[in-house]
């Protein structure tokens, strides 16, 4: 049907009329007797079936990490023998494995055909908490399963009982979840720190307060990059002997005071003059993170700085990694969302900050910022 705007609007195809030209089988065949054609169409076709293997890819590399193959590569080459005898699976089925590690680019073989680790092989074990990553990613994989019935919101989501703190039920978290939920937070949470401080740096802060703070990976970065900071960790009670914990080890315990509560029931600790809020909005609803928001305000004194830190959303221009793992993760967590770096910065401005910045993300995949100001007038 041609389009109806002014004289030209006989001449003109309407929206979708190329895409469903393509979609044609009788167009499709011309298409293939076109050299420039056969191109477009088998790149155009292998990157449909790169689609379609994406979760056949994250099992191989599921498989190579629960196996333990990878650490143990990390100590020099094995043949497919050696691997299966290892890891208790059938030559012929390890062989598969190994080769599909190959085809991924986590492994090579060498010329005495045994199979050594890559450089992105040798990524894997390691970055900080990736593989605990991977594992956790199992949960992520079952509620996807069905994918129309996430979106539709009638999945009873494994994600949502595995973060119960998320809906306030402080009160009603096990210690042994709540130690799950730390360790998991302080596993993945260098890279985090790195990329938070490397775009912001430490504000010249006297005190640091990081709500939600965990077992104090976040903290402890910052505390390492200057010396004269004074720390306060605010998070549920139960992740307070993980935090105990790891600060001791860390060597940073005496610099940090440990604040049991839930941000939702009980005040922010006052006295800090920087505020951060690490992976903790998008576990949210909008309703939520506005009074979190203004509890910080309000907690703040004049000048006091803002700062969010958490994959976000590429907005106008949706991000690869981003509005595809995390905004489906947050989903089936049930009650959070992915946010737009504008989106964010839209809601501190209604909660009365200023000077709000937006720093290109290092790297996207890892974590986005926002860093505003409370008003010295």
């Amino acid at each position: 049907m041609a389009a109806t705007d002014g004289h030209l609007g006989r001449f003109l195809p309407s929206a979708g009329w190329f895409q469903r030209l393509i979609a044609r089988d009788a167009f499709q065949n011309r298409l293939s007797r076109l050299p420039f054609a056969r191109r477009i169409a088998r790149r155009e076709g292998a990157e449909i079936f790169d689609l379609l293997q994406g979760f056949v890819a994250a099992q191989v590399l599921t498989a190579l990490v629960e196996l333990d193959l990878l650490d143990r590569l990390l100590e020099g080459p094995m043949t497919g023998e050696q691997a299966a005898r290892l890891s208790s699976v059938p030559t012929e089925r390890m062989s598969r494995l190994l080769n599909a590690g190959v085809a991924l680019g986590l492994l090579k073989r060498t010329k005495a055909r045994r199979y050594a680790l890559t450089m992105r092989g040798a990524v894997v074990p390691g970055v900080p908490g990736l593989q605990e990553m991977i594992r956790h990613n199992l949960v992520l994989y079952r509620d996807l399963a069905d994918p129309v019935a996430l979106l539709r919101g009638d999945a009873d989501t494994e994600m949502r009982r595995f973060w119960p703190y998320v809906f306030g039920q402080s009160g009603d978290v096990p210690d042994a979840v709540a130690e799950r939920y730390s360790s998991l937070m302080a596993d993945s949470q260098a890279l985090v720190a790195e990329d938070t401080v490397r775009a912001v740096g430490t504000l010249n802060a006297r005190v640091w307060l990081d709500v939600g703070g965990g077992a104090g990976a976040f903290l402890s970065r910052v505390l390492r990059e200057d010396a004269r900071i004074e720390a306060i960790l605010f998070d549920l009670p139960g992740v307070m002997p993980s935090a105990e914990t790891f600060l001791t080890r860390a060597g940073l315990r005496s610099r940090v005071r440990l604040q049991p509560g839930n941000f939702r029931e009980d005040p922010l600790p006052d006295g800090a003059d920087v505020i951060s809020l690490v992976r903790v909005l998008y576990d949210h609803s909008d309703d939520t993170v506005r009074d979190l928001l203004a509890r910080v305000f309000a907690a703040l004194p004049r000048g006091g700085r803002l700062v969010i830190s958490e994959p976000m959303s590429g907005g106008e221009r949706p991000d690869p990694a981003c509005d595809v793992y995390f905004a489906f993760y947050t989903m089936a967590m049930g009650s959070g969302t992915l946010r737009a770096q504008t989106r964010i910065a839209a809601m501190c401005g209604e909660a009365g900050f200023a000077d709000i910045r937006m720093p290109r993300p290092v790297r996207s995949y890892v974590t986005s910022v926002v860093q505003c100001t409370k008003p010295r007038r």
